[in-house]
Order: structure tokens, then C-alpha cells, then sequence
């Protein structure tokens, strides 16, 4: 019923994380899904909430949990017991999630790898989810007068077309090389691309040499994007357009979150 229900999602990113979810729901309870209660259900998001999972990943499984649930109601195979499960308010606002552009230098001027330091260019000067960083080929990359642009397959299999600014496409040209067209543009040591765990990784660690705040993820590179593009004027539909979000009403949360062709072209050279 799982593999039918995970079938359904089609980022295989998005199957990646829900059969994650699954397993944990599987692994906690030790019951088969058609034994499982409400008061299971209620204990086991309990568990989630006082457990070190970030809040955005405990929302995430119990949304997995209510989906699978309604799922097995619709074709017969067991009541919907997760009907009553609340999903946690996410409370941290996006302003608390935002770095300041001097952040932001440091936290690339401070990294002494080249590869790591033009990842984490890329991160914010053009907006990208870390999936879309770890997906990148040099393929998707291509010239455009003295700067360049990257394709990049977003959710849900969406494919857009992200500017970038001269200094960052100079950063990406030193670092290929001699790299061939099917090679990750971020690999690791053993040549395949870097996983959201490195990444992830990577961005603490610039974090820490450069005395930034230390919750900062890749997720907090977009929304520096986001919110520093707004502020140096880019339209509101441009910056929608660069981070690929389906509805305006998410971007225009960046209109807020301080006082007072693509967005990239707004973002300063790093």
C-alpha cells in the first residue's frame, strides 16, 4: 500500500523524503498500518515534536502520515486513524531566517576552498534549493554574453532558467576546468555530486569561520537571495520566476521580512 501510495509523488526527491517518513512511522509504532490507532498516531507525533528533528521535518512527516492514511481510506484498505493528527505551527519567521548581507560576504570571503566557496556563491546569488545544487551538471550551464545562465529542474519537474551575475559564472568557468559536460558541478572526492548532508555541512562550517548565525542552512541562502533581490528593487514576479515558486503569495513573504531576464541581476558580485 506504501509503494502504491509513494507511486503517487512525482519528485522522486518528494519519494525520497515521504518513504523516510513511512519508515519512521513503521519503525516507531512496530505496527502494521492496519493495527495502528489514533492515540498511536497521537504518541508517535508527540515523540516527533520532543525529538532533535527540525520543526520543517516534523511537519513534513506528520503531512506524510495524514497523506498516507487518507490514501488507505480512498482504496479500502484501512480507516483514516490520522484524521485528528495537527500538524506543529511553524513559528520562526521568515526574518529570523534572513542574513544580512555582511553575512553573507563573510560567510564567502572565509571559505578557503574553491569549490565550496563558489557553491556557496551559487546559493546566493541565484536562489537555489540545495536538490537543484546536488542535480547540477555542466550541461545545464551555458554562456550568455560575458556572463552565463543555468537550466535547473526544480519541483515537481519544472524546469526554469536562472541568470546569473558575471563574477559568479567567472567563479563556476575556474572551477570547471577541463570538466566534461556530464560531470556533477559540485562532486565530491569520489566524483559524484555532494549529497544535502555534505552541503549542508559545507554551509555550517562557512557559518562558524565566519561567525554567522549557526541555525543558517542552504535554506537561509534563498531567502537571503530573495529578500537582499527585493530590496536593491527587483519586481516581485522576477524574483517568483528565479526561485521557481508556483505562487506569488510565497514570494511576496520576502515584501515583509525586513523593515523598511532574473533577480540574480540585482544580487551584488560576491
Amino acid at each position: 500500500m506504501i509503494e502504491l501510495w509513494l507511486l503517487r509523488q512525482q519528485s522522486p526527491l518528494t519519494r525520497s523524503c515521504y518513504e523516510r517518513d513511512a519508515r519512521r512511522l513503521l519503525g516507531w509504532t512496530g505496527k502494521h498500518l492496519t493495527q495502528t490507532t489514533a492515540l498511536d498516531l497521537e504518541r508517535f507525533a508527540v515523540g516527533l515534536i520532543a525529538s532533535s528533528l527540525a520543526s520543517i521535518s516534523v511537519g513534513r512527516t506528520l503531512a506524510a502520515v495524514r497523506s498516507i492514511f487518507r490514501f488507505a481510506e480512498r482504496i479500502g484498505y484501512c480507516s483514516n486513524v490520522a484524521a485528528g493528527v495537527d500538524l506543529p505551527r511553524n513559528d520562526r519567521r521568515v526574518s529570523e531566517k534572513l542574513l544580512d548581507e555582511g553575512d553573507v560576504q563573510r560567510l564567502i570571503s572565509m571559505e578557503p576552498n574553491q569549490r565550496n566557496r563558489t557553491l556557496l556563491t551559487l546559493f546566493c546569488a541565484s536562489g537555489l534549493r540545495v536538490s537543484e545544487a546536488c542535480g547540477l551538471r555542466w550541461a545545464h550551464l551555458q554562456p550568455r554574453g560575458g556572463a552565463g545562465r543555468i537550466t535547473v529542474l526544480g519541483k515537481g519537474r519544472r524546469t526554469r532558467v536562472v541568470s546569473l551575475p558575471t563574477a559568479t559564472w567567472r567563479m563556476l568557468a575556474d572551477l570547471r576546468a577541463d570538466a566534461l559536460a556530464d560531470a556533477p558541478v559540485f562532486p565530491s572526492k569520489s566524483g559524484k555530486p555532494l549529497d544535502r548532508s555534505r552541503i549542508l555541512r559545507i554551509v555550517k562550517d562557512a557559518a562558524a569561520r565566519g561567525g554567522v548565525n549557526p541555525n543558517a542552512t542552504t535554506h537561509w541562502l534563498r531567502h537571503a537571495h530573495a529578500s537582499h533581490a527585493l530590496d536593491h528593487g527587483a519586481p516581485i514576479h522576477l524574483v517568483q520566476a528565479t526561485l521557481g515558486h508556483a505562487s506569488i503569495a510565497t514570494t511576496s513573504r520576502y515584501l515583509h521580512a525586513r523593515p523598511g531576464d532574473s533577480s540574480a541581476r540585482f544580487i551584488v558580485d560576491f
